[in-house]
């Protein structure tokens, strides 16, 4: 691997600041305030908001080809999602994972050796951790322990786009590549949807710092991420306003290059059903309206 390539991981790890990371992230499982819910609570005696404890849960791991092709290349984007979620969104497709918390209890050792076997067995591309908010101290002392034992693939933060920037400020060096969604751009929405007070605040205070650290997507010879925010918008029944208002927020504020992965795939899943206005598929209409618009506005899309 070409040296100015290497992840930003092992530069703080050989100055010691990643195991200063670990530590201060790790106080966060006695008082968690992680996510914008800060609830405050000790998760080895009770779960707060997103019901985890203070063992990271893994549901499954390996290769993934279904990702934005930056990430998944000939080998795959290597996935490791994990169970609960700081979110109830109320259309989740995972709602087994995010909302039932399917997966089994792993140490930081274990999540370590199945980073390690994502690198080395399945020699996918990158590390993508899907839903990791909530164990923020567990992945950094598991990426701690697995780049002394050679881990070099870059990471991929997969989440919902309800983040703290302190929580972010503790990945500052360590995440290579961002991938948030960024889902709507009213308190309303968030709030029945989600269950996500004040999102589009969080989301937008997120993205700028994601941008601070990491800048536009950078891919290699090979047109594979190595750094940079990719930015996922799913386009919702009846959303347009909220869509525009997002994809504006994305050319005025962050980088031009970041990549934009603008959805069509919303099916009404899980609890959609209960709400008349998002009950149904998305209109070839709506997308095209929204494609148009990104267009238009002159950014850089998947």
């Amino acid at each position: 691997m070409n040296k100015s390539l290497k992840p930003g991981y092992t530069k703080l790890f050989e100055s010691g600041w990643l195991a200063d990371r670990v530590t201060e992230a790790k106080k966060h499982l006695s008082e968690c305030r992680l996510c914008p819910h800060e609830c405050g609570i000790n998760r080895a005696e009770r779960s707060g908001f997103c019901r985890a404890g203070d063992k990271a849960v893994v549901a499954s791991y390996g290769p993934h080809f279904g990702e934005e092709a930056p990430l998944v290349g000939r080998n795959g984007s290597g996935t490791i999602f994990f169970g609960h979620c700081n979110m109830r969104c109320v259309f989740c497709q995972n709602y087994e994972l995010s909302h039932g918390g399917e997966g089994a209890d792993v140490s930081n050792e274990v999540l370590a050796e199945i980073m390690l076997v994502i690198q080395d067995y399945y020699r996918c591309h990158n590390i993508n951790l899907v839903s990791p908010t909530h164990f923020v101290p567990n992945i950094l002392e598991a990426i701690y322990i697995a780049v002394q034992k050679g881990l070099k693939l870059p990471i991929v933060y997969n989440c919902g786009g309800y983040e703290k920037i302190e929580t972010l400020e503790l990945l500052d060096g360590v995440v290579d590549i961002y991938m948030p969604d960024f889902k709507y751009n009213t308190d309303e929405r968030g709030a029945k949807y989600s269950r996500a007070k004040k999102y589009p605040q969080h989301a937008k205070n997120a993205l700028r710092e994601m941008d601070r650290q990491v800048g536009g997507l950078k891919v290699d010879g090979s047109g594979i991420a190595y750094r940079g925010l990719l930015i996922r918008h799913l386009v919702m029944p009846g959303g347009l306003d909220d869509t525009k208002e997002i994809l504006q927020f994305i050319k005025d504020e962050l980088s031009p290059d970041c990549l934009v992965n603008l959805m069509d795939q919303y099916r009404p899943h899980y609890h959609a059903y209960r709400y008349d206005e998002i009950a149904r598929r998305l209109t070839m209409q709506e997308f095209s309206e929204a494609l148009e618009y990104a267009r238009n506005l002159g950014l850089r899309l998947a």
